[in-house]
């Protein structure tokens, strides 16, 4: 009786490795499949626009305060080093668009360097978020 019921036991496992390769394969799948966005690390006001369209979400986000800081991938930059850093993230990950984050007091003369810089990177497409009013 006790080896009849050693040889139920023994036929009861279940092996579990190919389930967990199926786990690990969908899991590398959707880690390589997955979008990061490059946000800019902080919060802006932006201007109110009553003809503000939706545009097609960018990877990439840059922020003007209104004291003239630069803010890209959560980090504070140079004006003169927008392209530099914008460079090393299209290495990362390749887009064709870049979303500018200006705040509504933001001074004119900061916003139109950092859009210099970013052509200077390659960058042909170039938004300004604004809020719908």
């Amino acid at each position: 009786m006790a080896r009849k019921r050693i040889r139920e036991e023994e036929e009861a496992t279940l092996d579990m490795t190919p389930m967990l390769d199926i786990v690990f394969i969908m899991l590398i799948f959707f880690i390589v499949t997955t979008s990061f966005v490059k946000e800019a690390g902080i919060d802006v006001n932006r201007p109110e626009a009553s003809q503000a369209t939706s545009k097609p979400s960018a990877n990439i986000f840059i922020a003007v305060r209104e004291n003239g800081e630069v803010w890209m991938d959560r980090r504070q930059v140079d004006v003169e080093r927008v392209a530099a850093n914008l460079e090393r993230l299209l290495a990362e990950q390749p887009t064709d668009m870049v979303v500018i984050q200006a705040d509504d007091n933001a001074k004119h003369g900061i916003v139109v360097k950092v859009m210099d810089q970013i052509k200077e990177a390659g960058i042909a497409q170039i938004s300004i978020a604004a809020e719908n009013d």
